[in-house]
């Protein structure tokens, strides 16, 4: 029987994703499929401010999801996020409130349950498997990051992950 292939470890081996910081999250959805906004041009939307008028019903259900991330974790905030056609940038910062220790989520746990709530919601399962992350390590790379997520939308059609369809 042939060996099916070993799925690749993304995530950095002995890191400690409860870790207080800044985290680079992408989600895409499952086959790329473009079921996040409707069909209109991407030069009318900025992602601190998406219109619901872009957004698909079930963009909109991702947005809530998204927003509601800090109401289900104490100590995590959503940065700033984007809602693309067929995938969603966040930055999560999992932060200690009131210089107390609690126990953190890790970074896998905040984003698979937002993954499970949101394909729970619309009725089927949505995301493909797993998510892309980076550790934001400084403020240069958090101003890239930030950057790059402001201007997605706008460069949509210049994005690894467009699809026409």
């Amino acid at each position: 029987m042939e060996e099916l292939p070993k799925r690749k470890h993304i995530r950095l081996s002995g890191y400690d994703y409860s870790k207080r910081g800044y985290y680079f999250i992408t989600i895409c959805t499952d086959c790329k499929k473009t079921i996040l906004w409707k069909n209109v041009g991407a030069d009318i939307i900025r992602p601190q401010n998406i219109s619901d008028d872009v957004l698909s019903d079930y963009g909109k259900i991702v947005k809530n999801a998204i927003e509601n991330i800090p109401n289900r974790y104490t100590g995590v905030f959503v940065d700033r996020y984007c809602i693309m056609p067929n995938h969603v940038h966040l930055i999560i910062a999992i932060t200690v409130p009131n210089g107390r220790i609690i126990s953190a989520p890790t970074v896998s746990t905040i984003v698979g349950q937002m993954k499970r709530w949101v394909s729970k919601n619309i009725g089927f399962p949505v995301w493909q498997k797993s998510f892309y992350d980076e550790i934001i390590r400084n403020q240069k790379a958090y101003d890239e990051i930030s950057k790059y997520i402001y201007e997605n939308p706008l460069n949509w059609e210049l994005d690894e992950l467009f699809i026409n369809n």
